[in-house]
């Protein structure tokens, strides 16, 4: 019975104005982030978005996506590692990172927000290995959630 209400709750959700307005921001933010990402020298599996997310090749970088995700981890950035064509890492491993928009979107992160945080994603992977870059973005990405908190 819990299921259904909740079902119902969602649908009702979804058909309001607002909702719309949400999902256009999910898909715009996707949109510049990976724009910037690719800005900065990275290979987006498809050449961008035209979703709410999108998974960053990093095969030519020499970068595992479990390296990958562990210093952006470090950093309060949450990716996933992830496989991508022809990775040549294994399933643990991965040569990718899928990176998603609806969490940032949901505190209230718009273009230049997303920007900024594709920026620090670039950032730490440009130089995976540097714990004082990422202990510097961990404090610039703090700074920013206080602006947006999950409930405001």
């Amino acid at each position: 019975m819990h299921v259904i209400a909740a079902k119902a709750v969602a649908l009702k959700e979804a058909l309001q104005p607002e909702f719309k307005t949400y999902q256009a921001q999910v898909l715009e933010n996707a949109r510049t982030m990976a724009t910037v990402i690719i800005e900065r020298g990275y290979k987006i599996v498809s050449g961008g978005t035209d979703n709410h997310m999108f998974l960053v090749d990093l095969i030519d970088k020499g970068i595992t996506g479990k390296a990958a995700d562990a210093a952006l981890g470090q950093a309060n950035i949450t990716v996933n590692k992830n496989a991508v064509p022809n990775d040549p890492q294994s399933p643990f491993v991965t040569s990718g990172i899928r990176i998603g928009t609806p969490a940032i979107t949901t505190r209230g992160l718009e273009i230049t927000e997303a920007r900024q945080v594709a920026g620090w994603i670039s950032d730490i992977l440009d130089d995976i290995k540097n714990f004082d870059m990422q202990t510097k973005v961990k404090a610039e990405v703090l700074s920013l959630c206080t602006h947006f908190p999950v409930y405001g």
